[in-house]
């Protein structure tokens, strides 16, 4: 196995559910070692999110949720409310360079856990927080969730069909985007400390993040003023780039540059297109697209999908089939890129996931390890990395702060 490029790194995760695991499942891919913090007993809150479950020999089962975010950790389990649990973390924490928690704004401070507890036994230690609204503002107390997010920063209002109501996207969009700022800050502030040895304290909102991944659509608005509005499968701005009704099934066509355009009316024999007025440009496409759609629904509509996916790739026109999640993986690209793996556990239990797509020349990523059972790793975590006897973990364990 290779050095991977954040080997030596030690990562605290105090997250739950989506947005830290995810943060730091990704820091773990690339190499750190990650130790997450579970309750005592029933561990992340994820495991017991639906719709799927996957049942452990011991009896036991996770969700397709708390698995797709918490491969390559180490799990142990602390009552972080006790004393006893408060100590624990504190000790942890002085020996990781990174400690990674999604708590609603105040709640580990309360615990004596906040960022100036923990950088006053370690001044190094870089201390992500992310949260729904950030530290500051009239809403930082407030408790949210994806959704939230989606609604607030117009991404929901910009998503679903013209004449519709607003739609939330098919997954958890804003907590995923908040992971990977997460994810690059952290590496940012790290790279930060080595020039001065100090860490910091990370202030992630994922409202803000949300916000921000909307930036496109907000220089939009505040270049004209006009409010973005929903345009279904409809993209802004340019024409034709929508889906098509074919014989048996939709194609997706995106043919709104006046390269792509031109590509377009050569393979439908309708060059004729090019020169008329209406369509010479983007923009009189987008004028005229209640004249020129209609000609294109009409020729789409007289073959299949695949008929017409193979004519356009060859002729250089952007275009793809509509998958569901089995047509995904049953892809020929998805496929050859070794997108679906499998794990597989010392107790022969394996589980198929999403590999981590990023694809280094040097430091490939070769290595994952089975998302870990609850407090797996407690008695190894506590003697290598705080040197406790099997004795003392006994007596935590027996007091119930592990």
């Amino acid at each position: 196995m290779n050095m991977l490029p954040l080997a030596g790194v030690r990562i605290l995760d105090l997250g739950r559910v989506v947005a830290a695991p995810f943060a730091t499942q990704l820091l773990a891919d690339l190499g750190a070692d990650v130790i997450k913090v579970e309750r005592p007993g029933k561990g992340d809150l994820s495991r017991e999110y639906g719709p799927s479950y996957f049942d452990l020999p011991d009896g036991s089962s996770a969700s397709g949720l708390y698995l797709s975010v918490n491969r390559n950790k180490k799990s142990v389990t602390i009552d972080i409310g006790s004393s006893t649990g408060r100590a624990l973390i504190l000790a942890l924490a002085a020996k990781c360079d990174v400690l990674v928690e999604n708590f609603k704004t105040g709640d580990l401070d309360k615990k004596g856990l906040g960022y100036g507890d923990v950088a006053a036994v370690h001044p190094g230690i870089v201390y992500c927080s992310i949260t729904g609204f950030g530290h500051t503002g009239p809403y930082a107390r407030h408790p949210a969730t994806d959704v939230v997010f989606q609604s607030m920063s117009a991404l929901m209002s910009v998503t679903g069909e013209a004449d519709g109501a607003p739609q939330r996207a098919g997954i958890a969009v804003s907590d995923l985007v908040g992971g990977l700022y997460a994810a690059n800050a952290i590496q940012a502030a790290l790279r930060a400390r080595d020039h001065d040895g100090r860490g910091q304290h990370i202030d992630l909102s994922l409202l803000d993040c949300s916000v921000a991944a909307m930036s496109a659509r907000a220089a939009d608005y505040f270049i004209t003023g006009d409010i973005p509005v929903r345009t279904g499968n409809f993209a802004a701005g340019v024409a034709p780039a929508q889906l098509f009704e074919c014989r048996d099934g939709l194609l997706n066509v995106q043919a709104g540059t006046d390269a792509q355009f031109h590509k377009l009316c050569a393979v439908v024999d309708r060059l004729d297109l090019v020169p008329d007025p209406r369509f010479a440009s983007s923009a009189s496409r987008v004028r005229h697209a209640k004249d020129l759609i209609p000609i294109f629904e009409q020729i789409f509509a007289q073959n299949t999908v695949l008929f017409w996916y193979e004519k356009l790739v060859d002729s250089g026109v952007i275009c793809s089939p509509i998958y569901d999640m089995a047509g995904t993986f049953e892809d020929p690209q998805v496929k050859s890129r070794g997108l679906r793996s499998t794990l597989r556990r010392h107790d022969g239990v394996s589980l198929d996931f999403v590999r981590n797509p990023i694809r280094f020349s040097k430091t490939p990523i070769d290595h994952y390890s089975f998302p870990p059972a609850v407090g797996e790793h407690t008695d190894q975590v506590l003697a290598e990395v705080l040197e406790m006897t099997s004795a003392e973990i006994e007596a935590l364990r027996s007091a119930g702060a592990v």
